[in-house]
């Protein structure tokens, strides 16, 4: 992979089309595991995007901390299968120990119980699965032996910023896209409270710890009060913002989390675990449990943790032993400064790019930088030229009707001295910009 300080971030054109040599028939017999090996490394390693190094800022990728990678390393050595106890011991006691870690570190309500799954995606769909599983029965529904046919009708409340995994899952759900009702939000991106519909024992309110742009998050402290006297689920999309609840300076952001009912998160963003690292985190133990249970004569389920109990897999990668790594290398002490670090050095990429003539778009209270010129043609030549440079690689988004570049500050590697070289590529794509027809 391209880490080091002088390979581009992102592949050249010859190292792209170099891939045409995997495009081959299915050959009659097998290679030589060597022989694979030299091959991908040969061919496919040029191709590789830098998303583990210091100058990438693309998607809220993090970095892997180094006792974690070389956990990764050792599990799939291992190649665990974590859904039961009987099936991993290891996996299903590191499973717990991580669940139990995560509750205190982000504080949350005791006894909440984790999933561990591929991502926040996922994560989001299993809490709202449990969300709208629970609605239901208290309308005494069982969707789980009755299906969505005939079922009483919930309301799905919501920002009309939120994530797109969100509205992905509220469709595998079978709760639709067209009739949720989708909230106005603020110049921060932050749900509006007073435009936020009555809420009632009917409703699943979904809010963001990290606006996907901006970096913003919901007054959780205010909505969430509201939300638990009207007898409303919510459940809070934190892909990469809920760990600001681990970071002593930045733990305000999330004042407020605890009173909900579902979490999502990444490990594999801010907390720089290894990818495969997604969690769902739900105070209702057994309505979790619930709505992603099977049961079946061969299963054999013990008074252990079982982890399929709370995962829509069965079959399912040991993914808790490199999340249990990378917290037991960090602590709590390591993961606060961590968090903190990525701020700060978002904040010190926005006010270089400020300094060099460019916009930002936000204001930077978490590792989101949203960066535009003066003209709107200008911004998206300048992001092409940026992406081509191989110095660094950020993507685009449209805020406010408009199109700006978005920059995410994820990677433990990222030092100022990337920074540096990076507002310099983004000076020099500028000035290409303007000066070309």
């Amino acid at each position: 992979m391209s880490n080091t300080m002088n390979s581009p971030v992102f592949p050249s054109q010859d190292a792209i089309d170099q891939l045409e040599a995997f495009h081959e028939s299915l050959p009659d017999y097998g290679a030589e595991a060597l022989e694979i090996i030299k091959k991908l490394h040969r061919d496919g390693a040029p191709a590789t995007v830098a998303q583990t190094g210091g100058r990438y800022f693309g998607f809220v990728n993090g970095g892997i901390v180094p006792a974690a990678l070389a956990t990764k390393w050792l599990t799939d050595t291992w190649d665990q299968n974590a859904a039961m106890y009987v099936m991993s011991p290891v996996a299903s006691v590191l499973e717990e120990i991580c669940e139990q870690w995560l509750v205190d570190l982000l504080g949350l309500p005791d006894n909440s119980a984790a999933g561990f799954v591929s991502g926040s995606s996922l994560a989001t769909l299993c809490g709202l699965a449990a969300g709208r599983n629970t609605l239901l029965q208290r309308l005494n529904y069982d969707v789980a032996s009755r299906g969505l046919f005939g079922a009483p009708e919930i309301r799905v409340v919501l920002s009309e910023q939120a994530h797109s995994t969100v509205f992905k899952a509220l469709s595998l759900l079978g709760l639709g896209t067209e009739r949720l009702i989708k909230v106005p939000a603020d110049e921060e991106g932050r749900i509006l409270i007073h435009s936020i519909p009555k809420l009632d024992e009917r409703t699943l309110l979904i809010l963001q710890a990290g606006n996907v742009s901006s970096g913003a998050f919901d007054d959780f402290t205010s909505i969430c009060e509201m939300a638990r006297k009207a007898g409303t689920w919510v459940h809070i999309d934190g892909a990469f913002g809920l760990w600001a609840a681990a970071s002593e300076p930045l733990k305000h952001l999330t004042k407020g989390i605890e009173l909900a009912d579902s979490w999502s998160v990444d490990a594999h963003k801010t907390l720089n675990a290894p990818y495969d690292n997604g969690i769902v985190l739900c105070r209702h133990r057994k309505a979790l449990g619930q709505a992603l249970s099977m049961s079946a004569s061969y299963l054999e389920y013990s008074q252990q943790r079982d982890g399929m109990k709370y995962t829509p897999d069965a079959s399912q990668r040991a993914r808790a032993v490199d999340l249990w790594a990378t917290l037991k290398s960090l602590g709590k002490q390591g993961v606060s400064e961590l968090v903190e670090d990525l701020h700060q050095k978002a904040l010190y990429f926005s006010r270089s790019l400020e300094q060099n003539g460019f916009i930002i778009n936000n204001k930077v209270c978490f590792n989101q930088v949203l960066v535009s010129m003066e003209d709107e043609n200008l911004t998206k030549k300048t992001l092409e030229l940026v992406q081509n440079s191989g110095e660094c690689w950020c993507g685009g988004a449209t805020w406010k009707g408009k199109s700006v570049i978005r920059i995410s500050v994820s990677s433990y590697r990222t030092d100022y001295k990337d920074i540096d070289r990076s507002v310099a590529a983004f000076v020099q794509a500028k000035e290409v910009a303007v000066n070309t027809p």
